[in-house]
């Protein structure tokens, strides 16, 4: 087991600390700096919170909707393939669901505070149980 804090946490204090206590008293150009480097930190933070567990359930249903095992990039390469060639569209069964799930994980992680992100949240929280993540 790993002592606390663990890495999120330490990145999430050192985003606190440039946000709160550093960029009030910067000039204006050192502080947009320290904004660019406290929005990359907390991107960090949220792909240590969240990236694993995106990119596990990613590649279950990869490997549910193409029918075999792989990498996580053999299995996308693979279906990007597929789409190209036509043997799959939107109408295939499992690719739409695939496609919206895989870009809320990634606008989670990307772009959180995005309000059209935010929005198909909170409808689809009002439409089913919400993943864990969400």
């Amino acid at each position: 087991m790993l002592d606390q804090p663990r890495g999120a946490e330490i990145l999430a204090a050192v985003s606190k600390l440039l946000r709160e206590t550093l960029m009030p008293q910067l000039p204006a150009n050192a502080a947009f700096q320290a904004r660019v480097a406290a929005n990359a930190i907390d991107l960090v933070a949220r792909e240590i919170n969240f990236g694993e567990a995106a990119e596990s359930e990613t590649l279950v249903r990869l490997r549910t909707l193409l029918g075999h095992d792989g990498s996580l990039q053999e299995l996308e390469t693979d279906l990007s393939g597929r789409i190209r060639r036509g043997e799959l569209d939107l109408q295939s069964d499992g690719l739409a669901e695939h496609l919206w799930l895989t870009t809320l994980d990634k606008m989670k992680i990307d772009q959180p505070a995005y309000a059209s992100y935010r929005r198909t949240i909170e409808a689809r929280a009002g439409q089913q149980q919400p993943r864990k993540e969400d």
